[in-house]
């Protein structure tokens, strides 16, 4: 597989370049320090993968990616940084990006981009089997049934679970459903107690799942 790295530490990238080029089936075909550097390696180098960091100089990793998965055939997209804050997971991933990893070992880098290649979606290490459905402002191929997929939730409860797995933050919940910020946090934690969940990302994931 051809990767494009884009990250802007330094040692970070060099460690990424030597670890992934040493495996028999990866090549790094271009490295970049930004955003913009992404967007540009991804159009000239024709990668499988871009490898991204989310802050980043100029333009950040959330944004390269908005625009390099628009492309007509666009690259893979995983995300390998050190924000493993919510927000920032659940609108990678509703980006359609494929993957959003955790700084922590880099010698697992290269078997997650595998799973990736392999059609399956990685969120901080752990494989899904389900390959993500959500682009930005792309609807599911079929709306589901949320009443049958999630029978103990209220109307508004459910709403609240599909808008979240779009990848809005409350304040764009609250303007879509026509309802408070207060009242979707409310409605947040009345979904992590009956869903038995502990976080926003855990709600998005347990509504890809359902889909499957």
């Amino acid at each position: 597989m051809r990767v494009v790295i884009a990250d802007d530490d330094a040692v970070v990238v060099e460690s990424l370049r030597i670890v992934l080029d040493a495996q028999p089936d990866i090549e790094v075909v271009g490295c970049g320090t930004d955003g913009a550097d992404a967007v540009r390696l991804a159009a000239d180098s024709a990668p499988d993968i871009v490898l991204l960091d989310i802050q980043m100089p100029g333009m950040d990793g959330l944004s390269a990616a908005e625009r390099i998965l628009a492309a007509p055939v666009p690259p893979r997209v995983v995300f390998l940084t050190t924000f493993s804050d919510d927000e920032y997971i659940v609108r990678a991933l509703a980006l359609g990006a494929a993957g959003y990893l955790i700084k922590q070992d880099v010698a697992g880098v290269a078997p997650a981009l595998r799973a990736v290649m392999a059609g399956r979606s990685v969120l901080e290490g752990e494989v899904l089997e389900r390959a993500v459905a959500l682009g930005a402002g792309e609807p599911v191929a079929e709306k589901p049934d949320l009443a049958t997929l999630f029978p103990q939730l209220t109307d508004r409860e459910r709403e609240v679970v599909a808008l979240i797995a779009e990848g809005l933050d409350n304040r764009e919940v609250a303007a879509a459903a026509y309802m408070g910020e207060g009242t979707v946090r409310n409605h947040i934690s009345s979904i992590l107690a009956k869903l038995g969940l502990r976080n926003r990302t855990q709600i998005a994931v347990a509504y890809w799942r359902a889909l499957r």
